[in-house]
């Protein structure tokens, strides 16, 4: 089963015709929204805003452990999420699609990270935190609708709310070596893979951050609504492409992620951990 994150400005899909509506309870508290299961390119999808139907929530608001805890309990073995991003490399222009295979954790604010702790330990490997086989397939659907994607690219996350510094945007592209930087991701591509899901975002790039001399160059709320239209129909194409095409066989492990991680014994867990990790596991 593929879900689908939509991000700023992608609240539904137009033509997903929608079967039912599930609004899962999990240990985290609610979800950003009520989950959407639909048909879309004669596929069965699921559908979840990331900042909730009427984009409600800040970046740091949103509850990324009970998305994805929902997400897996509903089934869901790929996560492709969609994501406005900044720009920090000039050839990556405003209106590009770009795959994010890295990612660079930047959040400072107290954002729940993992579905890990209280007496249940495990460390998963994150050196390739998404999939690969995920994005080569994106990609090549991308060939086949003409949209080329800028891949092998690293995204920084942000705290937000606030749009960077000149200061920041300079140490993210320069020092940090960063390509996108965005404010959601993290820790949403770390819990997918905690999760055993397979996850890749499309970043659609809206601006050039502020790292730029010109100022007239440097990122605005209205700059990126004004530039987003366009773009985002491309990323719903591509999107539309590899839902008609063949699923993607992982071989990075991300199902199986969990094999090697754990480190409590199950005979030492309580029955409320023994259910979470199973949950995570299966």
């Amino acid at each position: 089963m593929l879900a689908v994150i939509g991000g700023t400005g992608i609240y539904s899909i137009d033509g997903l015709k929608v079967i039912e509506e599930h609004h899962v309870e999990t240990p985290y508290g609610n979800p950003s929204a009520a989950i959407i299961r639909g048909e879309y390119c004669n596929k069965e999808i699921l559908f979840l805003p990331r900042h909730g139907s009427n984009h409600s929530l800040l970046p740091s608001e949103v509850n990324y452990r009970a998305n994805i805890w929902a997400l897996k309990k509903l089934g869901v073995k790929q996560i492709i999420g969609l994501s406005a991003v900044g720009s920090l490399q000039q050839e990556i222009k405003p209106g590009d699609l770009a795959i994010a295979d890295q990612y660079f954790d930047f959040v400072k604010s107290p954002r729940e990270k993992t579905f890990f702790g209280q007496g249940l330990v495990a460390h998963v490997s994150t050196a390739e935190p998404t999939c690969n086989a995920l994005a080569d397939a994106i990609s090549s659907a991308g060939k086949t609708c003409g949209v080329d994607i800028h891949r092998d690219k690293t995204y920084a996350c942000v705290d937000g709310p606030r749009l960077g510094t000149k200061a920041e945007s300079l140490f993210l592209k320069s020092a940090a070596q960063c390509d996108l930087v965005g404010m959601t991701n993290v820790p949403e591509v770390f819990l997918a893979r905690e999760a055993q899901i397979c996850y890749c975002t499309i970043g659609i790039a809206t601006d050039y951050d502020c790292w730029q001399e010109d100022s007239s160059q440097h990122v605005t709320v209205e700059q990126v609504i004004s530039r987003y239209g366009e773009s985002l129909a491309k990323a719903k194409t591509v999107l539309a492409a590899y839902i008609q095409g063949i699923d993607a066989q992982c071989s990075s492990g991300c199902n199986v992620a969990l094999s090697s991680a754990l480190i409590t014994p199950i005979e030492a867990m309580n029955d409320q951990q023994v259910s979470l990790y199973k949950v995570l596991s299966s």
